[in-house]
C-alpha cells in the first residue's frame, strides 16, 4: 500500500514472519521476483511496481513459492538459471544460515523442491554469490577466514586462505573470471578462480569493514562500508578510494549499489536503524529514513527502489535520480 513522504513514494507489503533478509534478482530476465527470508522460511513472489505498469497501483506481491530453510538465513544469492516468463519454469537460489552450512535450492514449480547442502564454513558465514554465467559455481565468505568456492555438484573448486574474516563476496558479469573478496581488516582483493592466485587488491585504510559491493552498471566501480564511512574505488586508476564519506555517526554495517544507476548507493548504519541513499554524481544525500531497526538491504534491477525489511513487512522506497 502506498505511504507518503517528504521525499518519496513508499510501497509495503506483508510477509509471513520477521523479515531478516530480503533481495531482488539481480538479472533481468528474473528481476520481478523477490526474495524474503525469515528465521524459518524462504518466500519467493514476484514484484510488480505502478512504475512498470499502469495496471498496478502501487505494488503487487504474488507468492510463487515457499521454502523451509533448516536455520536463521544470512545469505542468499539468486541463480542465473532462474526465470518464470518461459519455459521450463526454473527457481535456483542458494542460502547460507546460522548453521554455517551453504544450501542450493531448486524447483520446476511442479515437483517436490529439490535441495543440497553444497559445503559448510567451521563459523559464520557472512555473504554468497553465484557465478553470473552460467551459475556452475557459488562463492562464500565466513569469519572462519576462508573464502570457499563450491560447483552446483557440491565439489569444493576452491578455497582462498584470508588475513581477516570474509564479509563479502562477488562476481560481475563483465569481469567473469574475476572473483572479489572482501576483508574486515579494510582489504578487497580480487582472484582468479581458475589459477587461484590474486589478480590485485584495493585498501580502505579503515577497519573494521562490513560490507562490499561491485557495481552492476560500471565495473571499475567498487564500493565499501567501513568504520562509519563508505568508500569508493575505480579500479582503473588507483587502489585506493578515489570517494570517501562519512555515512553514519556509528557503524556503517552495509552498502549497496542501484542496479539502475551507477550514481546511487544505499547504506544502512547506526544498528541497522537508519537508511542512507548517496548520489555520488552530486555528492548529496537524496534520502535517510529512520527505523527502530530493519534487516537486509536490495535495490530493483530495473528500478530506482530500495528494499528494506522492518518487523514482518518489507518497504519499498523510490528515490530520486538526480
Amino acid at each position: 500500500m502506498p505511504e507518503g513522504s517528504t521525499t518519496t513514494s513508499t510501497y509495503t507489503i506483508d510477509a509471513p514472519d520477521t523479515v531478516h533478509l530480503v533481495e531482488f534478482s539481480p538479472f533481468e530476465w528474473s528481476s520481478q521476483l523477490l526474495a524474503i527470508g525469515t528465521a524459518t522460511r524462504v518466500t519467493i513472489g514476484t514484484c510488480r511496481f505502478q512504475e512498470e505498469s499502469s495496471e498496478v497501483s502501487g505494488v503487487e506481491f504474488e507468492v510463487v513459492q515457499s521454502y523451509q530453510h533448516a536455520s536463521l538465513i544470512t545469505a542468499l544469492a539468486w541463480s542465473p538459471e532462474t526465470s518464470i516468463s518461459i519455459m521450463p519454469k526454473v527457481i535456483k537460489f542458494c542460502t547460507a544460515g546460522v548453521d554455517r552450512k551453504v544450501t542450493l535450492f531448486s524447483s520446476d514449480l511442479k515437483s517436490d523442491v529439490n535441495m543440497q547442502m553444497l559445503g559448510e564454513h567451521r563459523d559464520y558465514v557472512n555473504d554468497i554469490s553465484f557465478h553470473p554465467d552460467k551459475g556452475e559455481l557459488i562463492a562464500s565468505v565466513s569469519d572462519d577466514h576462508t573464502c570457499c568456492v563450491w560447483s552446483v555438484e557440491g565439489s569444493q573448486v576452491a578455497c582462498f586462505p584470508l588475513g581477516a574474516p570474509g564479509m563479502a563476496v562477488a562476481w560481475h558479469e563483465e569481469e567473469p573470471a574475476k572473483l572479489m573478496v572482501a576483508e574486515k581488516k579494510g582489504i578487497i582483493r580480487f582472484y582468479n578462480v581458475q589459477s587461484q592466485h590474486p589478480i590485485m587488491s584495493l585498501d580502505c585504510g579503515h577497519m573494521p569493514l562490513m560490507s562490499a559491493d561491485w557495481c552492476h552498471g560500471n565495473s571499475l566501480q567498487v564500493a565499501a562500508a567501513a568504520s562509519t564511512d563508505w568508500f569508493v574505488f575505480d579500479t582503473s586508476r588507483s587502489s585506493q578510494p578515489i570517494e570517501n564519506k562519512q555515512s553514519h555517526p556509528s557503524m556503517c554495517q552495509q552498502i549497496r549499489w542501484s542496479k539502475s544507476h551507477d550514481h546511487l548507493l544505499a547504506t544502512k548504519g547506526g544498528n541497522c536503524s537508519q537508511l542512507k541513499v548517496f548520489n555520488i554524481r552530486s555528492n548529496q544525500v537524496t534520502f535517510s529514513k529512520e527505523f527502530t531497526i530493519s534487516n537486509g538491504l536490495a535495490w530493483h534491477f530495473k528500478l530506482p527502489l530500495v528494499a528494506v525489511g522492518v518487523d514482518k513487512k518489507v518497504h519499498f522506497y523510490s528515490v530520486a535520480v538526480l
